[in-house]
């Protein structure tokens, strides 16, 4: 009992001691005013080529009950280039799937690792999921992520 009685005494103590000590959880000063972000545009051309000698996109499945292509999946390995012209720069490359997510229109969904293997940003990656209605005017291919040299990337 009497041991019992020590720890609870101990405890407390600590306990009190503890509050004493943490009582200023806030700051007297203004709020806190981040550093402003650095915007940088990035600009690049994805070739993605299915057809010819070398393609860069290849269909895993290919259903045939559908005039859409639903259930379709084509997997990629595109070069990402400074140009719009194959020849171009190639400063990278985009890997990953499309998958065809709709009976009626023709819909797609990806996801895809976008690296960059020359240049400012070589070594950083960006990673996209979207689903894109391709008779749509304007899409919008939102970013997931994104590291650059061993740093996260803010977007928003």
């Amino acid at each position: 009992m009497e041991k019992n009685m020590i720890l609870a005494w101990i405890l407390i103590l600590s306990t009190a001691m503890a509050v004493a000590r943490c009582q200023d959880y806030y700051s007297h000063g203004g709020l806190y005013v981040p550093p402003p972000r650095k915007v940088t545009y990035l600009h690049f051309f994805l070739h993605d080529t299915m057809s010819g000698n070398n393609p860069s996109a290849v269909p895993i499945v290919s259903p045939n009950t559908t005039t859409t292509g639903f259930g379709g999946v084509i997997a990629f390995d595109d070069p990402l280039t400074v140009g719009p012209d194959i020849t171009s720069e190639v400063i990278g490359n985009a890997q990953g799937l499309w998958v065809s997510t709709d009976k009626d229109v023709l819909t797609l969904m990806a996801c895809l690792d976008i690296g960059f293997t020359k240049g400012e940003f070589n070594g950083s990656s960006i990673i996209k999921l979207f689903c894109s209605l391709i008779s749509a005017d304007l899409t919008f291919l939102p970013v997931l992520c994104g590291v650059l040299e061993r740093q996260i990337m803010q977007f928003g």
